[in-house]
């Protein structure tokens, strides 16, 4: 396993990017989305463990506009009773910048980053994204489904609404296979929202399966804090790893 930091140009400017490789061989390319706690240790590890199926695995680091990695990083341990609930009451100025139209502006960007690799074997790519980098995945796979052959996307949020950019309203372009891992009473996506979801791409046509992981809660696979469910985090790796095998080939 070898990994880099990298910078990619992008629309408002350079956003850096963590890169994972298993060896110097050819292999196909995932591009990883974060989740609003940003790029940190704990993504690199999620990355890392994706790149050992035999994948190039690049990360952007999504909020680039607001400030730098290290910068946006959490300073406390998000693992202690009411720091993680302490850090994202503080983060709602971040998101709310991160507007679906700038996210969707970076994405070609990403794609062609990733697809620019050395090593890296196209012409089709994988995605995966968590809490909000889900929902900019499932759009991901609408956007560009001339190169996303697989998305993935867990403990996501919003996936369904009334709003004009509802991912749901993408995702019925997508040519790929959707895997969506949902956490248990999440309010951010309840399950009418899920059922309607599902509903759009069962209408539509997309491959996709959809399932609410009981008991686990939204975030569940970030180590890192109060709100990590091992079992989930499992559980999501295994379906991952499996979408990826069937869709992109792996090593």
């Amino acid at each position: 396993m070898t990994s880099s930091t990298i910078e990619i140009t992008v629309p408002d400017g350079l956003a850096e990017a963590y890169v994972s490789r298993p060896d110097d061989q050819d292999h196909p390319g995932v591009l990883l989305h974060v989740d609003a706690i940003g790029l940190r240790p704990r993504i690199e590890e999620m990355a890392d463990r994706i790149a050992s199926w035999g994948y190039v695995v690049l990360v952007p680091h999504a909020f680039y506009r607001q400030g730098s990695a290290a910068a946006l990083a959490p300073k406390v341990d998000l693992t202690q009773p009411g720091a993680r609930e302490e850090f994202f009451a503080g983060i709602g100025p971040l998101l709310a910048g991160h507007t679906s139209d700038k996210s969707d502006a970076d994405l070609d960007a990403y794609v062609e980053a990733l697809l620019s690799l050395p090593g890296v074997r196209g012409p089709r790519i994988g995605i995966t994204g968590y809490c909000i980098g889900g929902r900019m995945a499932i759009r991901a796979a609408g956007l560009r489904p001339d190169v996303i052959a697989a998305a993935g996307a867990f403990h996501a949020a919003g996936l369904f609404t009334d709003a004009e950019d509802s991912p749901h309203r993408l995702a019925t372009r997508a040519t790929g296979e959707i895997l969506a891992g949902h956490a248990d009473n999440d309010a951010s996506n309840p399950p009418e929202a899920i059922a309607a979801f599902e509903r759009a791409l069962d209408d539509a046509g997309v491959p996709h399966t959809s399932a609410i992981y009981p008991g686990a809660p939204h975030g569940f696979t970030m180590s890192d804090t109060s709100s990590y469910d091992e079992a989930a985090t499992e559980r999501h790796f295994a379906e991952l790893e499996a979408l990826f095998a069937r869709t992109l080939g792996g090593a």
